[in-house]
């Protein structure tokens, strides 16, 4: 699949990535590399970022990092300059930095919610106000954010990342809503379900239990596909897995059963997963770990013990919500109300 744009001159796309040095984000960067992307990486830990950009060197892709801190607005407005600097234009735009703080709301430093809040949705709004003005000045561009299915069915013990995600969707999809005049100018959210990256070791766990998913969990690389998909054929919302678009079904037809079975796999989790210590994880400030595309938990054949299970369970959990109010009568007592 050839990187091109038919409305411009055929030279490969320029293409920005913030949390670039892990991940999806990684892999959405070899992915954007194997097909002659040219790419401005993005991410806080400035040798690791320097690492990924010689691995999409070694494919083929020239490419350049810029360290940024998406939580400071200037430097996300650098960053859209430099890509202007290096390469003259922007053609896509991939918000993908985001965290989160796991267990109890009340157990963690409402400073650890705020830098969720900053990173996950003000780091992307960020984004949008730096390269949206070039779009229009251009007359083209995709602007594609991360987003999660904890922006359609909401994650228990997970407040402030939901409430970041559900934000980041209702952004994204008022953001698409202006641009519609301008028909090269596209606005996508993907919505990954659980994705075997090393996101658990970045986010804050407050729960002293170990966060080690199994079952549905899903390669990072599905998603940089489905990213660089988006390029080619741009749509408004895009799911990665069967449970996230599960999820979304069931939470819009029966938002209460839904919430009841995500909360009842979640409480379970926590009761029989292994003790962990408590941590802050890369929330506030980067870490060392955790600098590769995938988390490992495929490879290792999944969690180890009950509480993992039950966490991955939990995590898909949203899509058996149609069927247990269906079962429950959920419907007809909806109708009544």
């Amino acid at each position: 699949m050839a990187l091109f744009s038919t409305k411009r001159s055929r030279s490969p796309d320029v293409v920005v990535i913030t949390g670039a040095s892990s991940g999806i984000g990684r892999a959405t960067a070899h992915s954007f590399a194997a097909r002659g992307a040219r790419l401005v990486l993005a991410a806080r830990r400035a040798q690791i970022l320097r690492e990924v950009v010689h691995e999409c060197e070694k494919l083929g892709a020239e490419a350049i990092a810029v360290p940024t801190d998406v939580t400071d607005a200037e430097a996300v407005s650098n960053l859209a300059q430099a890509a202007m600097d290096a390469f003259g234009r922007i053609d896509v735009w991939v918000n993908n930095a985001g965290t989160g703080v796991f267990g109890p709301y009340t157990e963690a430093r409402i400073e650890l919610h705020r830098q969720v809040i900053e990173i996950n949705l003000l780091g992307t709004m960020y984004g949008a106000a730096a390269v949206v003005p070039i779009f229009l000045r251009q007359g083209h561009g995709v602007l594609i954010n991360n987003i999660s299915m904890g922006g359609w069915a909401p994650t228990p013990f997970a407040a402030a990342y939901t409430a970041s995600k559900f934000g980041l969707r209702g952004f994204t999809a008022s953001l698409r809503q202006e641009l519609k005049d301008h028909a090269d100018i596209h606005v996508c959210a993907v919505f990954p379900s659980i994705i075997d990256t090393p996101g658990f070791v970045h986010g804050a766990n407050v729960s002293g239990r170990a966060l080690e998913p199994s079952g549905v969990v899903y390669p990072p690389e599905d998603v940089a596909e489905k990213i660089v998909g988006l390029v080619d054929w741009p749509r408004d919302e895009v799911a990665v897995g069967w449970p996230a678009r599960a999820g979304q079904v069931a939470y819009a037809l029966f938002p209460g059963p839904t919430e009841h079975i995500m909360g009842a796999a979640m409480r379970r989790f926590l009761r029989h997963a292994s003790p962990a210590p408590r941590t802050e994880g890369a929330v506030m400030r980067p870490v060392d770990r955790g600098a590769t595309v995938s988390g490992g938990l495929r490879a290792n054949g999944g969690a180890r013990g009950r509480g993992g299970r039950y966490l991955g369970l939990a995590l898909a959990a949203a899509a058996l919500g149609i069927g247990a109010a269906v079962t429950a009568g959920a419907l007809p007592a909806r109708r009544r109300r």
